[in-house]
């Protein structure tokens, strides 16, 4: 099977309505392989996802050749989604390398230029025939180079003007979730998110689900949630497996023995994070 775009899978789940797409970042082979091994015991549709540090880290050529060599290979639907990008040039060198999916962040902007911004990038998307998510509103926390300090909650009237201005496949919002490693549950404005459901037609994307408890979660995925990124769980899972490996055999010099135990445990820890997205047997 080859990539597919994200529009499809988010509007297959919008239909349905009992589960989100999960959204799962990589950086490396091995997560990827966790990630995709995961999808395919599960039967779940899956987003794969590259920020721009992990561009940085790895190049936007080669993330995109491992992602589409996964997806030939496998039997449940996959789209490669670059996630918080920044830069307008980031946008377009991912699109051309082979990303189905796109994410403008222009977040950090204030809402006029957010907008502005927001509009080329859906253009820029337009013409290379992929899918855009856009963010309105601030995400709180901080990963790789987003820095949302508290965060913002989503402004339902600017929800509902970059709805009408951009017309995105996708809208990540602000409703109490933040980035990175949270150390204290998370609990999110259902009433805002409700709001928001009913404000625009572009499926809702929660970022920053780490803190999130999956009751939490079922219950912001029964009220609109179709997109679920996951980054910190599945980093947490390879670096304990990690970890694990290397006190287990401290002399051992095949980077197999220590990196098969880590993709392990993105496998294990990604089923998890499906199970609560409730996209098991939806592919």
């Amino acid at each position: 099977m080859t990539l597919v775009s994200m529009r499809e899978l988010l509007h297959k789940a919008d239909r349905d309505g009992t589960y989100a797409v999960p959204a799962l970042n990589f950086v490396n082979m091995e997560v990827l392989e966790g990630i995709v091994s995961a999808a395919e015991e599960m039967k779940s549709p899956v987003i794969l996802q590259a920020s721009e540090g992990a561009l940085k880290y790895a190049g936007v050529k080669v993330l995109a050749a491992m992602a589409i060599a996964a997806a030939r290979k496998s039997k449940v639907p996959m789209a490669l989604h670059l996630d918080h990008g920044i830069h307008l040039n980031t946008l377009h060198d991912a699109a051309k390398a082979g990303f189905t999916s796109l994410m403008f962040d222009g977040s950090h902007y204030p809402f006029a230029e957010n907008l502005n911004r927001s509009r080329w990038a859906v253009r820029l998307a337009r013409r290379a025939g992929v899918s855009i998510e856009i963010e309105v509103g601030i995400i709180g926390g901080r990963e790789e180079q987003i820095h949302g300090g508290k965060g913002e909650f989503t402004d339902p009237d600017q929800a509902w003007a970059f709805e009408k201005n951009t017309k995105p496949d996708a809208l990540a919002v602000s409703i109490g979730n933040a980035h990175g490693h949270v150390k204290k549950e998370l609990k999110l404005d259902f009433a805002l998110l409700k709001t928001l459901d009913s404000f625009t037609r572009a499926p809702l994307v929660l970022h920053g689900s780490s803190g999130v408890s999956d009751p939490e979660l079922k219950k912001a995925i029964s009220l609109g949630i179709r997109k679920v990124n996951m980054d910190t769980q599945l980093r947490n899972a390879f670096t304990q497996g990690l970890r694990k490996a290397l006190a287990e055999s401290p002399d051992e010099i095949d980077l197999r023995k220590y990196l098969g135990p880590a993709r392990d445990a993105v496998a294990k820890a990604a089923m998890e994070r499906m199970a609560a997205c409730g996209s098991e047997d939806k592919a």
